[in-house]
């Protein structure tokens, strides 16, 4: 045994011990890191349970619909649109475009679980490993979920995996389709466009291939994109800065051209399609702008569409209005606005000259059917007609001449009609209010008839003092005037240091129109013109519940209805021979010339039986004196807002003509037969003693027939004015019109006067 021992030893190996205690640490560690990994992500993933509101909250983006503006006969001729956003259906976006962005976005979106794995393990490796962050791959539903969720560029990991988890849930609840729908509709593509549609608009709209595209009655801008136009989409989502084919167009070519191999490769688009597409061009730099207000043959409803718009979003909050797929009846009348709009370009197109305002208001339901709120919204989107605070020369006398009547000053009352000097009250005898005709024109005496009817400054003046500044102030606020309104002497006749809107100083005048029942809704705010006549959510519900919230006319009386009456009465003289003879239409109506100190505003606000319409003329933006804008002479009242208001009021009342010859024909062609023209009753303004015309209205819709007929004048005699004066001659004397003093926006409430020089507060003088 022991020869053996010797002859064949026996080696035994041996293991170092600390090696092997070293392999054991690290499976164990690599275990429990691996277990806690997992531990980790589950816990994230069962976490997305107190998600559950931001889960619940993207329920907004899989049902977002935009809201659409129809007209008062359901005609399209709106979008309301956030961030410049119109959402599609997902019948609306072609297939090409969805494959694009699937292709060069996430192309295994239609077979992953909304979970990107890969990117979520190069996204812990970095953030582990690394001082800080970076982005990893997304799938469409984690881009979705980050946009939605506002998320900064640069995440923590626990960011990420919650927002994985939550997309993880996504994909579980919603199909493919509506999230890629939900996700097309909110991307960013860069110049202010959110969503494909606005995308198509801003990069392709102005394509003579895509022309009216978006617009009420054309095709989705994004129904019309051809394989090229899409993959160009496609790939500015990933930077629309990098990307921008208006800034970087060798770039945004290049990353086009990757989409369109891309798709190739993945068979959504043959061969011959991906040669003819990459041999296309880039849109020009020149047409990529962001979407317009939409039009809709060729009227300018913007003006309206914005003012309307925020009434919708106060009314039902932000998210119904722009995405609770809402059809809001509005009370716009096409035919009349075209007409308003045609009626200012017969007069004022020349670009660079002065624009014109109108408001045109329903009398008996206060629905406001016309609103040109400046030259063009998409180019000047400040709306004179709600926002533009103008002063109102001596459109304002209207409310002088009311608050006089009812105080009981008869309208054949005489007045001394000379320059006047007038001690301002409170200042101790310091300061004096100074009024004067225009070149001495005074006619000595005058009743106040004549006197509305010539725009006197001298009397208008003095029955103002009589009656009270404070008086005159709230029967105006009474009767629709929503601005701040001064109580210093020189607001008798116009001076305002804060002006008044086209709006509400047709909503005033409606008051008298309509026999001194100011006319709102339910619908309107604030005792506001009516602007919406029924707003239907679908399927959906408003904030009460309900489906369909329809306006019902409201009428409060603020004025005696005899009041109104002779106020009509004598407003009639303005257009049969005082400053507004342009404004004439040879039948009823009744109105008031207006005209500053410096010829910066100028208006013609009235009335027939059916309408009230206020037309205001001046330089939108800053105040530009019209010197000589009239044919060399200045632009007052009488010019061309009267002009303006004459042929509107013809355009409408041919409008109402024809509708009723269509409405007697389909009458009589359903087997109803008429005998002659019915007869409306006129509203109680324009009935009554003193009166000058037929309580019945004509055939032609409205206007109440007078037995001689006048034609609009031309020329500076028969122009009104403004700031307190406007005096028109009478035919037989042919004087000079008169010239009134008026402070500018920035008086004082009680200004001083000098007593000499026949000069406003501020020194202005004013033309009427």
């Amino acid at each position: 045994m022991s020869s053996l021992s010797a002859e064949h030893p026996i080696e035994i190996a041996t293991v170092p011990r600390p090696r092997l205690k070293r392999l054991r640490l690290l499976a164990i560690l690599f275990a429990l890191l691996l277990l806690g990994i997992v531990s980790f992500v589950f816990g994230m993933f069962v976490s997305v349970a107190a998600y559950t509101p931001s889960l619940a909250a993207f329920t907004q983006y899989k049902d977002a619909r935009s809201s659409v503006l129809v007209d008062d006969l359901g005609k399209p001729i709106g979008v309301l649109s956030q961030q410049n956003r119109v959402n599609v259906e997902p019948h609306q976006i072609p297939q090409i475009v969805k494959d694009a962005v699937v292709s060069i976005e996430d192309r295994r979106f239609y077979t992953n679980g909304g979970v990107d794995v890969r990117g979520i393990a190069r996204a812990f490796f970095h953030d582990v490993f690394h001082t800080g962050t970076v982005q990893g791959a997304s799938t469409i539903e984690q881009q979705f979920v980050k946009n939605a969720l506002q998320a900064q560029s640069h995440r923590t990991i626990a960011e990420k995996f919650r927002e994985a988890a939550l997309a993880f849930e996504l994909s579980h609840e919603w199909s493919k389709e509506k999230i890629l729908t939900a996700y097309l509709n909110t991307i960013y593509f860069g110049h202010g466009a959110y969503g494909i549609e606005a995308a198509a608009q801003t990069y392709f709209g102005r394509d003579v291939n895509h022309v009216g595209c978006g617009t009420p009655g054309h095709p989705l801008c994004v129904e019309q994109l051809q394989p090229w136009e899409a993959a160009m989409l496609a790939g500015v989502i990933q930077s629309p800065t990098e990307y921008d084919p208006a800034t970087k167009p060798i770039i945004a070519r290049d990353r086009r051209d990757t989409v369109l191999a891309q798709m190739l490769a993945q068979g959504y688009i043959t061969r011959p399609i991906y040669d003819e597409s990459i041999g296309q061009a880039l849109p020009p730099a020149h047409e990529i702008q962001a979407p317009h207000e939409q039009t809709v043959e060729g009227v300018d409803a913007g003006y309206f569409t914005s003012w309307v718009g925020q009434q919708v979003i106060e009314r039902y909050g932000a998210y119904r209005a722009f995405d609770g797929g809402l059809k809001i009846r509005t009370t716009l009348d096409l035919e009349l606005q075209r007409a308003a709009e045609q009626a200012v370009n017969n007069y004022l197109a020349y670009p660079g000259g002065p624009t014109a305002s109108i408001v045109a208001i329903e009398n008996s339901t206060g629905d406001v059917r016309a609103m040109v709120g400046g030259r063009d919204y998409n180019t000047q989107p400040f709306n004179i007609a709600t926002m533009g605070e103008r002063q109102p020369g001596s459109s304002f006398k209207a409310f002088d001449l009311a608050a006089a009547l009812e105080a009981g000053i008869s309208p054949e009352s005489v007045w001394t009609s000379k320059q006047k000097v007038f001690i301002v009250p409170n200042t101790g005898g310091e300061e004096k209010f100074v009024v004067h005709n225009d070149e001495g024109a005074y006619s000595g005496s005058n009743t106040l008839t004549g006197a509305t009817a010539f725009s006197d400054n001298s009397i208008y003046a003095e029955v103002g003092l009589r009656v009270g500044t404070h008086k005159i102030a709230r029967l105006a606020h009474r009767m629709g005037i929503s601005t701040p309104l001064s109580t210093n002497p020189a607001m008798t006749i116009g001076g305002l240091t804060v002006g008044v809107t086209p709006l509400d100083m047709a909503h005033a005048y409606e008051t008298i129109a309509r026999g001194g029942q100011r006319i709102t809704g339910s619908m309107a705010a604030n005792n506001a013109p009516v602007g919406i006549q029924e707003v239907d959510a679908g399927s959906h519900t408003l904030p009460d519940g309900s489906h369909r919230d329809s306006n019902s006319v409201r009428a409060v009386r603020v004025l005696p209805s005899w009041v109104a009456t002779t106020e009509t009465s004598m407003l009639q003289t303005v257009l049969q021979y005082g400053t507004g003879r342009a404004a004439s239409i040879g039948q009823f109506a009744a109105g008031k010339t207006g005209t500053t100190s410096n010829y910066g505003d100028a208006w013609f606000v009235g009335w027939d039986s059916k309408y009230t319409v206020a037309v205001w003329v001046g330089y939108p933006d800053k105040l530009v004196p019209m010197s000589t804008d009239f044919n060399g002479q200045p632009v007052l009242g009488g010019t061309y807002p009267a002009l303006i208001w004459h042929d509107f009021m013809l355009a409408a009342l041919g409008i109402d003509k024809t509708r009723a010859e269509q409405a007697a024909a389909a009458h009589h062609g359903n087997g109803t037969s008429t005998t002659g023209s019915e007869e409306v009753e006129a509203p109680a303004a324009s009935q009554g003693s003193g009166t000058t015309s037929s309580t019945r209205s004509t055939p032609t819709g409205g206007g109440q027939k007078k037995e001689t007929q006048a034609t609009p004048s031309t020329g500076s005699g028969a122009a009104g004015n403004a700031g307190g004066g406007e005096h028109a001659a009478p035919p037989e004397t042919n004087a000079p019109e008169t010239k009134a003093a008026e402070p500018a926006p920035s008086t004082p409430a009680s200004p001083a006067t000098p007593e000499t020089g026949g000069t406003s507060p501020t020194g202005g003088v004013s033309p009427g």
